[in-house]
């Protein structure tokens, strides 16, 4: 009894002391925001403070998308240095501070200065503790597909609540967002503390009550299947986490986020210009389509005012259905004989820009590209591939994947007039192996692959800036603020019925602006719950987004193409 008298104090108040990058194995039993394992297998490591330093502006993340100022003027940059002696790990602490935003990024930076290699086995963007705060409760986007950006309100108890996604994007499922508010919060008053990760793969972020009332709240990168060799010399960085803070409700956060990620995210052309209004005719013909049928929706659009006609699914390889042709990226002759150029070129005469569909992420095993490279796709040696819509996932861990992806979508682009592409994704990864990878780096494939793919955006946005790029995942599977980097918009749900839409484009506007969310009138009965509504309403419910129309544009009658008529003026004009 005696020796519990003696030793419980120390240990409890280490476990009560707040971290700023918590480790764990020396007192603190709450979640840590990194582990390191030695080359003698050991997961100890002991951070302590070695310096500071004060940057003007925010300096860039290599590799990864990230908040930006235009001027130095608008933010400050802390530099914290910590050291663990024994192993030579070194990690740098970013926070930057707006002058005019209730917003701190915060980053890490993690630098083996030893002589031996560091596994990282857990790298998190952000760690807060809250410090007698005991009654909070977390707010947070889930759903699945079709019934995305659902808002979630609990109240944490002690131990943990935590969302997350180990299906390598950020998902359906659950958004990379969460909010700690107090039970009095609401959309206009009380406090609400915003944590938004700029990254586009797996995720977690999580609230942990401990036995004295605090709450630990981190987000990061998913530690789950993730490990990264550092060898001497060598550094990890984290994506960063945005944290907004607001004393006027969650509506205030929500302002906040979005002018930030408005102005200050998005980039390029299309950051600060209006949007074309657009038909998609995906809904009206699905794969069953010629150049005629498409220059004949094309045709009422230009009369209605429409802006942009997109050509979706089914005009490359030999895609007669959702089985085939991925990564043969050239235009399917037997639909379009005078080829993709004599549609744009159609289209574009009626004043009309011309759009494009693309899903360069995947691969169909039924494709002339999977018979000559089946070792492109994401795969595990000895294990079955997994396919999901007939599909596998190419593995842009790889250069040359990359490469040909590049050179297959530039070519389209430097001979046909495309002003906008659609990219899609439509489905998770599984066996997430690479063939290109060694033994000891196949944890690291998860978190390879956004990178890769990030710099084929950047490739891409940057040698094509005059086109405008939605990013979409069968729908909002994808919608985080890392695509929002490269692409200024996001299609926010395949569900196109105006009632479900209500909710689903709520959610979303909790952290990202209306520049942002795709929201299109659809047929009715609606495609995907059957449901029949006014025009009237699903053009309301539609200029809550990027607005426009997804559905046969010619089998309109006279009294409802007036309504689309005012519908088009109405939106041009607010």
């Amino acid at each position: 009894m005696g020796d519990l008298l003696i030793h419980t104090p120390a240990r409890a108040g280490l476990d009560r002391l707040p971290q700023e990058y918590p480790q764990y194995g020396s007192g603190d039993f709450r979640n840590p925001a990194y582990q390191a394992e030695l080359e003698d297998g050991t997961r100890i490591t002991e951070l302590k403070y070695d310096g500071y330093r004060i940057l003007k502006g925010k300096p860039p993340l290599s590799g990864l998308p990230a908040v930006y100022t235009e001027d130095e003027s608008e933010a400050e940059t802390l530099e914290l240095v910590l050291k663990d002696a024994y192993s030579g790990l070194k990690v740098v602490l970013l926070y930057s501070i707006f002058t005019a935003r209730n917003v701190i990024i915060r980053s890490a930076r993690l630098i083996n200065e030893g002589d031996k290699k560091l596994r990282l086995r857990r790298a998190l963007s952000a760690s807060v503790d809250f410090s007698g705060h005991s009654d909070l409760e977390m707010v947070y986007l889930s759903g699945a597909w079709a019934r995305e950006g659902n808002m979630k309100r609990r109240p944490l108890e002690q131990g943990e609540t935590r969302i997350d996604s180990k299906r390598g994007m950020s998902s359906h499922q659950f958004n990379p967002f969460a909010s700690l508010v107090t039970p009095e919060t609401t959309e206009r008053h009380g406090e609400a503390f915003g944590f938004s990760l700029v990254y586009s793969g797996g995720f977690e972020a999580g609230a942990e009550v401990d036995s004295f009332g605090s709450t630990r709240f981190s987000i990061g990168m998913n530690s789950f299947d993730f490990a990264w060799q550092l060898n001497p010399g060598e550094s990890f960085q984290t994506p960063e986490a945005v944290m907004v803070y607001s004393a006027q409700g969650l509506g205030e956060m929500s302002r906040t986020y979005h002018r930030l990620y408005r102005t200050r995210l998005c980039r390029g052309k299309y950051r600060d210009e209006e949007r074309p209004i657009l038909v998609n005719n995906w809904e009206a013909t699905y794969f069953d389509f010629n150049a005629d049928k498409l220059v004949s929706i094309a045709e009422e659009g230009a009369k209605l005012g429409i802006e942009l006609f997109v050509l979706d699914d089914g005009w490359f390889g030999k895609r007669d259905a959702d089985n085939s042709s991925l990564g043969d990226w050239y235009e399917d002759r037997r639909k379009l004989p005078d080829g993709l150029a004599d549609v744009a070129e159609r289209i574009n005469r009626l004043g009309l820009k011309f759009g494009l569909w693309f899903e360069p992420e995947m691969i169909s095993p039924d494709s002339e590209l999977y018979r000559k490279h089946p070792d492109w796709c994401l795969h595990v040696p000895g294990r079955r591939r997994s396919e999901a819509r007939w599909q596998l996932v190419l593995d842009y861990t790889r250069q040359e994947v990359r490469d040909y992806i590049y050179d297959s979508l530039s070519a389209i682009f430097s001979t046909v007039p495309v002003a906008y592409v659609k990219w899609d994704m439509n489905r998770a990864l599984t066996e997430i192996g690479s063939a290109a990878l060694p033994p000891e780096r196949q944890a690291e494939t998860a978190h390879r692959y956004v990178l890769g793919l990030y710099e084929l955006l950047e490739r891409i946005t940057t040698d094509f800036p005059h086109i405008l790029f939605e990013s979409c995942s069968s729908g909002g599977g994808r919608f985080d603020p890392g695509m929002l980097y490269y692409m200024p918009q996001t299609w926010t749900s395949d569900n196109t019925d105006a009632v479900e839409r209500l909710k689903i484009q709520y959610g979303t506007s909790l952290v990202y602006p209306v520049s942002a969310i795709g929201a299109h009138v659809s047929a009715v009965p609606n495609h995907q719950v059957g449901r029949i509504t006014p025009l009237d309403f699903r053009g309301n419910v539609a200029m809550s987004g990027n607005f426009g129309y997804e559905l046969d544009l010619t089998k309109f009658t006279d009294d409802e193409k007036e309504t689309v008529k005012r519908q088009v003026a109405a939106y041009k004009q607010i």
